[in-house]
């Protein structure tokens, strides 16, 4: 599995995603998908399924110290002492001590960002927490976020796929040593049947999926992917031998529209970054 390395942070670049997964299919594509080599799960308070993740941790077999776990503290909760204890109770669901990386899911200018900050650092400093980051802030909002915190910030993630260029985001992230973390690659399906993706797949003899995915993490980035067919889960992760041309990654890149963008909800959303 290849490895992201991001201000002392090492993700695997490939995660699997949970967003949208019901419990129970959570639960059985966790325990496989870490059975079959995967070593990064992603998941969040707001998906509600965070005891089946650890249960599916439980039951891969896997030991604790070989998994990167992701989870991200919902707006709610970003009130300190709210903060705190929703951290605590993700512990407990997901039967772990810790996590390996916590973000805030998404922009709340209710609460303070210097509060958010604060209370991140605080669940890492008392040993809770690995890695801290955050979830679908702009680039202003990421220099400000990095500005206030004591120990690194180690990624945004972000939606990203063929349709949204997210290059302004990626090259701020750069600069601040900061990783970026792809999700709705699929861009809820719409690529395949994208001609120009379909072109390229047939080509190298893979997916549209797999063209997507090693479009994403030949950049250097990490991507979730998600899916409750152990099969397809299988594919996915069959990226890593593969290996586009520069024509065929820049063939990808234009692909990208002005209203490529898929997830942007009212009172969560920041004002987005143009394209650089």
């Amino acid at each position: 599995m290849q490895i992201v390395n991001a201000n002392g942070a090492s993700i695997p670049a490939l995660g699997f995603g949970t967003f949208r997964v019901p419990g129970p299919d959570t639960e059985r594509m966790v325990a496989h998908v870490l059975r079959n080599g995967y070593r990064h799960i992603d998941t969040a308070q707001i998906y509600g399924n965070e005891a089946e993740v650890g249960n599916g941790i439980k039951h891969s077999g896997i030991a604790r110290g070989d998994l990167f776990l992701t989870t991200k503290v919902w707006v709610e909760n970003y009130r300190h002492d709210a903060f705190i204890a929703s951290v605590d109770e993700s512990l407990t669901k997901l039967k772990t001590d810790y996590v390996d990386l916590l973000l805030l899911h998404w922009p709340n200018d209710a609460v303070p960002l210097a509060e958010q900050i604060g209370a991140l650092n605080q669940v890492a400093k008392a040993g809770k927490v690995r890695h801290i980051g955050v979830s679908n802030f702009n680039r202003a909002l990421m220099r400000e976020a990095v500005t206030l915190s004591d120990l690194p910030l180690v990624t945004n993630q972000v939606e990203f796929h063929p349709y949204l260029d997210q290059s302004a985001v990626i090259g701020t992230a750069r600069d601040l040593g900061m990783s970026v973390t792809g999700y709705y690659a699929m861009a809820d399906g719409k690529v395949l049947s994208d001609a120009v993706l379909k072109e390229i797949a047939g080509r190298h003899g893979k997916s549209v999926a797999q063209i997507v995915l090693r479009w994403i993490v030949q950049q250097g980035l990490v991507v979730l992917s998600k899916t409750v067919s152990e099969s397809r889960a299988m594919e996915n992760a069959a990226v890593f031998d593969l290996v586009l041309t520069q024509d065929e990654m820049a063939a990808i890149h234009a692909l990208a529209r002005p209203d490529g963008r898929i997830v942007s909800p009212d009172g969560l959303a920041p004002v987005w970054d143009q394209a650089a």
